[in-house]
């Protein structure tokens, strides 16, 4: 019996040190995740039941062992995290620091995927690739990035800093910085060079659709004025 409870302390202390190294190492993440989730309620709550934060930490040991040539090793840890997290991730990805995916389910992201820093996706994401071809085949992500639920951004193509796909938008055409993509395809509305907030919700999203049509309806008005005037 004694025996038995110094293992069971053993192996309370290893996951009691696990649990703080993973703190240390993962610290922005897990504070970037309580920044951008409102139902995060506290550090531990994100650090121990968290799945797309459980998904980065797997993703981080896999791309490590990937670089070292390991490959079968690497896809088995992956494919090890996307059966208990049900994000997959490529080993081969790259994935900058304060990545955060929210709720995660369904995510996909492709082998030679390039994610910058501070970027945000939710449920149903895929960075994948649009043909058979070798090399570079799959997104690179800028920085202070949102993707929406369900969204696809597929090929060799870049999505800018600070731009925000919106729900279930398919993207497969370069995304300038600065941007808003809705829409199947993808189109890109006008923000006149403005920042996009990494706050910015799945509501308010502007459609460059209406965006013409009320530039349309402008200039409508103001030749009926101008007539007006004339006569």
């Amino acid at each position: 019996m004694t025996c038995l409870l110094k293992v069971l302390l053993v192996i309370a202390g290893l996951a009691v040190a696990k649990i703080l190294l993973f703190a240390v190492l993962f610290h922005d993440e897990v504070r970037a995740a309580q920044k951008r989730d409102p139902a995060a309620k506290s550090f531990l709550e994100v650090l121990l039941l968290y799945q797309g934060l459980h998904a980065l930490i797997s993703h981080r040991v896999a791309h490590f062992f990937y670089r070292m040539r390991l490959y079968f090793l690497a896809r088995m840890i992956s494919q090890a995290s996307r059966f208990m997290t049900g994000i997959e991730i490529h080993p081969g990805a790259k994935i900058g620091r304060r990545f955060f995916v929210d709720h995660g389910m369904g995510v996909v992201i492709g082998e030679t995927a390039e994610i910058g820093d501070d970027v945000l996706i939710y449920q149903g994401v895929t960075l994948g690739g649009a043909g058979l071809e070798k090399g570079k085949r799959h997104p690179t992500i800028g920085n202070n990035v949102v993707i929406g639920t369900g969204a696809k951004v597929l090929g060799n193509i870049t999505v800018g800093d600070n731009s925000y796909v919106g729900a279930n938008a398919v993207v497969i055409r370069d995304v300038p910085p600065n941007s808003t993509v809705v829409g199947v395809p993808g189109r890109v509305t006008k923000q006149d060079g403005k920042k996009i907030e990494i706050s910015l919700d799945h509501i308010h999203v502007l459609d460059p659709i209406m965006q013409s049509i009320e530039e349309l309806q402008k200039k409508i008005e103001d030749l009926e004025k101008h007539k007006g005037k004339t006569q």
